[in-house]
Order: C-alpha cells, then sequence, then structure tokens
C-alpha cells in the first residue's frame, strides 16, 4: 500500500546528492528517499545511466518500448529524482555544484580520488558547504594497499571471506544467492549518513565518511569472525549447519525439506518428546549444546531418520504444536505471495506513467513506522527524466527547509 506524498517522512527536508550507482550506494539512497528525503540521482548521459538500467531482463515493459526499467534497477531506485549530467563536463559540474550547495548529504561511489579532478571530492563540497556530510563508497578504503583496486560484491564475498563459509562443505566455495555485500554497505552507509547528520545539525560540522565494501563485509562476518578471533581455528563450510547450535540445519521430508532451529537444551527435549525420540533425549553425547556440538554427525543423522517418511506439512506442524523453533523454505514467489508477506506489505505497487499497466511492483520497506511511515511517493525514475525540473525540485526544497525553521 503506497503512503500519500502529504505524510511527513522521517527525513523530511533531507536533501540527498546521490552520485552513486549499481547496488550499495543505490540501496543506501533509497532508503533515505523512503524516510521522505528528496533524492537527486546524477546519471551519466555518455552511458545511459546507472549500469543497472541494462542489467536484464527482465525489463518493466514501457510505453516506447525502449525500456531501461530493468527489473535489477527497480530494486534500490524508487523515490528519486533522475537529473542527466556529464561530470567531466563544466556544465555537469556546475549542476552538480549547485545541488551540493543546497545538501545535507552527498554519497558516491568513484575510485579514491576518482572525483577530484572534477572539483567534486569533498575537499572541494565541503568548503563550498561546510555543514555538508560525504559519504564514499569504495571496494577497499580510501586508504590501505588495495585501495585503488575496484570492488563488486563477488570480489567482496571473496575477499571478506563469506564465500570461504557459504556452500556444500564438499563443494566450490559459494557467494550468498543476492548481492548481500552490496545491500549490507548500502545499510551501513545509511546508518552512517544519518549519525553525521544528526551531528552536523547539532554542531553546524560536516565530515566525510569512509566506507569499504570489503571492511563491511568482514564486519558481518558475525559469530564465524569472533569463532575465529577467539579460537584461532579458521571456520569452515557446514552448508545449512551452524557452527554455534545444534541441531540447526535443513533437513530432508518424504516430499521436502524443513528448517529445525533448536537454540537451547529445553527446546531439544521438547523435539525429542513431540516425536517419541527417548533414545536422544536420553542419551548424554546430547544432553546440552557443547556435547551435541561434539557429536555433530551423529545426531544430525538421527534427527534426519525422524523426518525421512513424514511428509513436511506434518512435520512443521508437529514441530509448531511443540514449541519447537522451525519453518519451511519458500521459492521467491512462495515468500512474496504468502499472507505473511501480504499482512506486512512487503510487495508494493507504484504508479508510474511510463510502465505498461500504469504501476511497477516493488519489494517493501521492512520499517514500520508508527508517525512517520515509509513513503512509496515516486516510482524509479526513467533515465534524466528530471532534468528540467531540477531547479523547481530545488526550490521546493529550499521552501521546506525556511519553513521547517520558521516552525522550530
Amino acid at each position: 500500500m503506497a503512503h500519500s506524498e502529504g505524510t511527513r517522512g522521517a527525513l523530511d527536508g533531507v536533501l540527498v546528492l546521490d552520485l552513486t550507482r549499481i547496488l550499495a550506494g543505490p540501496t543506501a539512497t533509497q532508503m533515505l528517499g523512503d524516510l521522505g528525503a528528496t533524492v537527486i540521482k546524477i546519471e551519466n548521459p555518455a552511458t545511459g545511466g546507472d549500469d543497472t538500467r541494462t542489467w536484464g531482463p527482465p525489463y518493466v515493459p514501457t510505453h516506447d518500448d525502449e525500456s531501461d526499467l530493468s527489473a535489477y534497477y527497480l530494486a534500490a531506485n524508487r523515490n528519486k529524482y533522475s537529473v542527466a549530467a556529464d561530470l567531466s563536463s563544466s556544465e555537469g559540474q556546475a549542476t552538480v555544484r549547485e545541488i551540493a550547495a543546497q545538501a545535507q548529504i552527498v554519497i558516491e561511489n568513484y575510485k579514491p580520488g576518482g572525483l577530484a579532478k572534477y572539483g567534486l571530492d569533498y575537499a572541494a563540497l565541503s568548503a563550498l558547504n561546510p555543514v555538508l556530510v560525504y559519504c564514499s563508497i569504495t571496494g577497499f578504503g580510501q586508504t590501505g594497499p588495495n585501495s585503488a583496486r575496484p570492488g563488486y560484491d563477488l570480489m567482496a564475498q571473496g575477499y571478506g571471506g563469506i564465500m570461504s563459509l557459504t556452500g556444500d562443505p564438499n563443494g566450490s566455495p559459494m557467494k550468498v544467492g543476492v548481492g548481500i555485500a552490496d545491500v549490507m554497505c548500502g545499510m551501513n552507509a545509511a546508518i552512517g549518513m544519518l549519525a553525521a547528520l544528526r551531528h552536523a545539525e547539532a554542531t553546524g560540522e560536516g565530515q566525510h565518511i569512509d566506507l569499504a565494501l570489503v571492511d563491511s563485509q568482514m564486519a558481518w562476518l558475525i559469530n564465524e569472525g569472533t569463532n575465529y578471533l577467539a579460537s584461532g581455528n579458521t571456520p569452515q563450510r557446514r552448508g545449512n549447519g551452524h557452527p554455534n547450535i545444534v541441531p540447526y540445519d535443513v533437513f530432508p521430508t518424504a516430499d521436502g525439506h524443513i528448517i529445525l532451529a533448536v537454540g537451547n537444551d529445553r527446546q531439544f527435549q521438547a523435539f525429542c518428546t513431540a516425536f517419541g525420540r527417548d533414545d536422544l533425549a536420553e542419551d548424554p553425547r546430547y544432553a546440552t549444546n557443547p556435547l551435541r556440538i561434539e557429536n555433530r554427525v551423529a545426531l544430525t543423522a538421527s534427527v534426519a531418520e525422524t523426518f525421512a517418511d513424514l511428509a513436511a506439512d506434518t512435520a512443521l506442524q508437529m514441530l509448531q504444536n511443540a514449541g519447537v523453533p522451525c519453518g519451511p523454505i519458500h521459492t521467491v514467489d512462495q515468500a512474496l505471495t504468502s499472507d505473511q508477506a501480504q499482512a506486512r506489505d512487503m510487495v508494493v505497487s507504484v504508479p508510474s506513467a511510463d510502465a505498461v499497466g500504469g504501476d511497477v511492483r516493488l519489494l517493501g520497506n521492512p520499517l514500520k513506522f508508527s508517525k512517520t511511515p515509509v513513503k512509496y511517493a515516486k516510482s524509479p525514475p526513467r533515465f534524466g527524466a528530471d532534468s528540467d525540473q531540477l531547479s523547481d525540485i530545488l526550490d521546493q526544497h529550499a521552501k521546506r527547509r525556511r519553513s521547517q525553521k520558521v516552525q522550530s
């Protein structure tokens, strides 16, 4: 369900200059746009805009039959204006400076130093606007021996260690099924920009945020990272198994697979009781979680036997009745058409004059605010769709800022 444009967002009155493309930066700026910020996305006319516009099929059909609305691009570009500007030209640089002079946030994902030659780096734009929050996303950061190297999601997953933990224990290293390194970097960028914005509003002092895709990926190694730091032992792939909890895995049934997630000794006993496995409940090898980890292989095989002749729905119902954490393994279509997804507005339709049918279907924002709800005010724009309206957009922003100062 789309909220009206008149609803006040948490970031109403914040202007964001978006100099990013692909996924990490656009994920961050889409989040800010969802929260009410005015986001102006700068796209290069020489390349036809954001690279992901051509990362298809599939594409949303448009009335002109030359769609640049790939499904990939749609994933991270709603609630934005698209302005065409060539940063290598004096006109394009002037356009960016005009926006930066009014903006509260700038975010870019060029190579370190890449914008300095255009006079659009942090030093130049902060001299123009000292309160500016300026976030730079790169593969390896602004410093370090690999700072000059480019970075894509797959490379970050490989360098940062997550691929060594993903996949079958006897198979090849495996990336996560979506660009999770990019997405999590985007989430970190959003958090960092909002923290720096709060500081800027309190002190009048802007700052530069240096965010690396690989740093971000290493940070969300989470328990496997600290497992290594605490023990000195390199974590290994365990497929769907958990390094610190057993049984916590995917198990086959007679007609599919289910998830069993036993998190403590009480839940393990409840599982044993529900399925009549007194042998497992009374076996001293499985009395505590540390012992179950020690005897992982034998216990996992015994649990698998328990489900082998049961239908998945039957096994899940028995587990749910016993209060044991469990769940199905949905395909994407099953997840997005589930009653839970519908109840939580995790699929939204946003009006689009360009799309055949008059709207586009997008993934919903998971944040549910009681006072400043997420807005789905603007569908992902066509390339350069708002270039001619830039002055009006900036005027509207300036009026909104003045109104907020009067109210405060």
